[in-house]
């Protein structure tokens, strides 16, 4: 009986490793292997070349170009994001009344198509827009918002970070509703100010949710392409040039296959550094 009841844990988790395996392990392996080849998209002339395609990518400056602005852009949009999420859980998470209403607002933007919002965000910044209006009428110079190679790349990081922090927002206010309350009146006897409680207890408490949100966050964002795709096509100047959006470049609009999934695996190979590193500076004390 002992024996059975050891592979329970085993059998519950084969659902989960199937889908793993399907959906996540088998592309990625499948995708490699196409990085080794070269073709088209009709599959013609298709010819095994190694790795010639990372070796064709690294030469090309465009690629570089589209890696130092993916790196600027994952250095403060993960960061921004992160903090204003938390900072807005905090703020609605006060006892106050009529807090749900101002919740329900905040949630507002997750409830909104990505793709939704990003035109509805082309139309209020464009040149004519409403927002280059409202700041003319404040006599302010218009803006190019989109079209400006200074101010495509943190436009973008605006709009996507107008969704992603009222989508982590969720996970920090369910994190900080979590914490026994008892803990923070304990604190205050001891006489600790509102920020030494927030420093001191809230962000340790926070530090499993801080991690899973900093780490998806970078995952989501480092394969953004919609709004990109919809504002940008990567212009100005390949300002907004991700590697997700320049990987679908070269695959889908001049039919490079194998230099797209070449692409693919740098940016996974990236991605996995990247949360290792985020997992190693937040980790905890594992009790």
């Amino acid at each position: 009986m002992k024996r059975a009841e050891r592979w329970i844990p085993y059998v519950l988790l084969l659902p989960a490793l199937i889908l793993l395996l399907v959906f996540y392990i088998l592309p990625a392996l499948a995708g490699f292997g196409e990085a080794l080849y070269t073709s088209n998209l009709s599959r013609t002339n298709r010819a095994f070349v190694g790795f010639g395609n990372f070796a064709h990518i690294l030469k090309d400056p465009t690629f570089w170009k589209s890696l130092r602005v993916t790196v600027v852009f994952s250095l403060v949009v993960n960061p921004l994001q992160t903090a204003l999420a938390l900072a807005l859980a905090v703020l609605v998470n006060q006892r106050v009344r009529g807090i749900a209403v101002f919740r329900s607002i905040f949630l507002f933007p997750v409830v909104i198509s990505l793709n939704i919002t990003s035109t509805v965000w082309g139309l209020l910044l464009h040149q004519g827009g409403l927002v280059n209006g409202i700041l003319v009428n404040l006599g302010l110079p218009r803006q190019p918002f989109l079209r400006s190679p200074g101010q495509a790349l943190w436009t973008i990081i605006g709009i996507i970070s107008w969704v992603g922090v009222s989508y982590w927002m969720m996970f920090f206010l369910a994190g900080l509703q979590g914490v026994p309350q008892a803990v923070y009146e304990a604190a205050a006897i001891d006489g600790a100010s509102a920020w030494q409680i927030f420093t001191r207890v809230t962000l340790p408490l926070l530090r499993r949710v801080i991690a899973f949100v900093l780490v998806a966050d970078t995952i989501i964002n480092l394969f953004l392409f919609a709004p990109v795709w919809i504002l940008t096509r990567g212009g100005p100047q390949l300002s907004t040039n991700l590697l997700m959006y320049d990987a679908y470049r070269r695959g889908v609009v001049w039919g490079d296959l194998g230099s797209m999934a070449a692409m693919v695996i740098v940016l996974l190979f990236i991605t996995s550094a990247a949360v290792a590193m985020e997992f190693f500076v937040l980790r905890g004390d594992r009790e």
